[in-house]
C-alpha cells in the first residue's frame, strides 16, 4: 500500500515551532511532549491534520498527566516517506516512537478521524500497552457497513479535493486555519498556518485519503479492541462544507451511521461512553470543544489509572 505521492524534499521541509525529532528507522519524527504521570496521553492525528493541530487539548491533558502530540512518518514536520501506508507500518512505527521517548506504556489513545484506523491497529498488535480510548469523531473499521453507497469509504476517497480544487481554496483555507488557531502564541500560529496552505502539506492530506478501504480490510482481519475505557464523543453538527456537497438524505444518513458505529464501539467494553457533541463540526472539534475532549480524556485517564 504505497506509492510515491509524498516525494517532497529535506529543502521544503518546515521548522517546527515547538517540539523536536526522535530518529526511528533513521528518520525524524516530530513529537512534543508536555506535563508529567501517567498513563501517558497521545493523539493520533487525521489526515491532513498534524501533530499541533492538537496543542490546545493537549496543553489541558498536560495540567494532570504526560500528553504527546506527534506527526505520522511522510506528513506534517516529520521526515518525507512514500504514502500511504499500511496502519500495521503506522502502529509500529508509533510503539517505537514513545519507546524512544521512554514513555512507559499503557497509553491512552485519542484518535481523530483517520487516526482510528491507526489506533484500532496499534490496540490490535499491542493490547497491553492500551490503557484507555478516547474516540473524537474517528473513522471504524465498519464504516461502510453503516453508511450509505454514496459515502462509503472508497466514494469517501473519490470526493476528497484534488490539488488544483485546493490551490484555488488556498487563500480561504489561509483565512480558515488562521481562525482555528487564534489561541496559539503568534509564532505557532503563523508557522502553522503558511505550513497548512503550503503545496507540501496539501500533497501530502491528499496522499494519506487514499487506500482507505484498503485500512479498513487490514484492521477487518484482526480483533475488536480491547476491553479498556473507551468514550467517544460522536459529532452531529452542521458542515457547510460538506453539507454543500451532500444531498440532505445522504447526509442524514451519514450522521446516523456514525452515532451506531460510535455506539457499536462503547458497547463492546465494560465501561464505555458515548457523547452527542453539538454546534461543532468534525474538523473543529478540538478548536470548538477543547472542554469536551480534555474533560473525556480526564475521566480514561482517571478510570485507566485505578488499582
Amino acid at each position: 500500500m504505497t506509492n510515491d505521492s509524498n516525494n517532497t524534499t529535506p529543502s521544503t521541509r518546515f521548522t517546527p515551532p515547538v517540539g523536536g525529532f526522535q530518529e526511528i528507522d533513521g528518520r525524524g519524527i516530530f513529537v512534543h511532549r508536555s506535563g508529567s504521570g501517567g498513563p501517558a496521553v497521545v493523539f493520533l492525528p487525521g489526515a491532513g491534520a498534524v501533530g499541533l493541530d492538537y496543542f490546545g487539548v493537549q496543553q489541558g491533558v498536560s495540567q494532570f498527566t504526560t500528553a504527546v502530540v506527534y506527526d505520522r512518518g511522510g506528513t506534517g514536520y516529520s521526515d518525507p516517506l512514500p504514502l500511504p501506508r499500511t496502519a500495521a507500518e503506522v502502529a509500529t512505527e508509533l510503539r517505537e516512537l514513545l519507546h524512544a521517548q521512554k514513555i512507559p506504556a499503557p497509553y491512552v489513545l485519542v484518535p481523530h478521524s483517520l487516526g482510528g484506523f491507526y489506533a484500532h491497529r496499534f490496540a490490535q498488535l499491542y493490547p497491553q500497552d492500551v490503557a484507555g480510548l478516547v474516540w473524537l469523531d474517528a473513522f471504524h473499521r465498519d464504516w461502510d457497513a453503516a453508511m450509505p453507497p454514496a459515502a462509503s469509504l472508497a466514494a469517501v476517497e473519490r470526493m476528497a479535493p484534488d490539488r488544483k480544487q485546493l490551490e484555488q481554496m488556498r487563500p480561504a483555507l489561509h483565512e480558515m486555519f488562521a481562525e482555528l488557531l487564534t489561541d496559539y502564541p503568534e509564532h505557532m500560529r503563523q508557522a502553522l498556518t503558511e505550513a497548512k496552505v503550503s503545496d507540501e502539506w496539501t500533497d501530502v492530506g491528499i496522499a494519506e485519503r487514499t487506500e482507505l478501504a484498503g485500512l479498513a480490510t487490514e484492521l477487518r482481519a484482526g480483533p475488536n479492541v480491547p476491553d479498556v475505557p473507551v468514550v467517544a464523543l460522536t459529532v452531529v453538527g452542521t458542515d457547510p462544507g460538506q453539507e454543500a456537497r451532500t444531498p440532505e438524505r445522504t447526509w442524514q444518513e451519514m450522521q446516523d451511521g456514525r452515532r451506531r458505529l460510535d455506539a457499536a464501539l462503547v458497547s463492546a467494553v465494560s465501561y464505555g461512553e458515548q457523547r452527542i457533541i453539538s454546534g461543532t463540526s468534525h474538523h473543529r472539534l478540538c478548536f470548538d470543544r477543547p472542554d469536551a475532549v480534555v474533560q473525556a480524556v480526564r475521566g480514561v485517564v482517571d478510570r485507566a489509572a485505578r488499582p
